[in-house]
């Protein structure tokens, strides 16, 4: 029993550390508006087609739906943003009673309220640019993830622009 009590200690002294040490980003847009939270636990991208080049990233596939990949400190789709969101508007139109969950995930730089915000921007900008492609709302649910589930947990650009992302998820 004493060795699961300090193991739990153990564990929120480095959980309380590892928080501690965020550097602040002054917010480029409003961070109002709602987030939204689910149980879905989901740790990797599906698609790197819209990653910005020169990252080196390699090739992962982990469903019919690819993600779409955001500069720093931006909701903005770019070109590559949208041509993922084309393919996955068309996968959706193939498969009318399918769902999908866009998760909005940022990396670890500002603060937890401004990456949530962030985040639900980013799932909120997908959601809007499928609806405007033909997809119908009640198939598409949002999440902010803000920086709580990184999918690379490294500390350098390469890591961050992996983790500034819009995730899908088949329902």
């Amino acid at each position: 029993m004493k060795k699961k009590i300090n193991a739990i200690v153990v564990f929120s002294l480095m959980v309380t550390a590892g928080c501690s040490s965020k550097s602040a980003v002054t917010p480029a847009e409003s961070t109002t508006g709602p987030v939204y939270t689910s149980p879905s636990l989901s740790s990797q991208p599906s698609s790197q087609s819209s990653l910005p080049s020169g990252y080196g990233f390699d090739q992962w596939q982990t469903g019919p739906l690819g993600d779409v990949f955001f500069d720093f400190d931006s909701a903005t789709l770019s070109t590559e943003a949208q041509d993922q969101l084309k393919q996955n508007g068309e996968w959706m139109g193939n498969h009318a009673p399918k769902g999908a969950l866009i998760e909005g995930h940022c990396d670890e730089r500002g603060t937890s309220e401004y990456n949530l915000a962030l985040g639900d921007r980013r799932a909120a900008s997908a959601k809007e640019y499928l609806v405007r492609f033909g997809v119908a709302p009640s198939r598409l649910e949002t999440v902010s993830y803000g920086e709580e589930r990184p999918f690379d947990q490294g500390q350098n650009e390469e890591s961050w622009a992996k983790n500034r992302r819009a995730h899908f998820v088949v329902k």
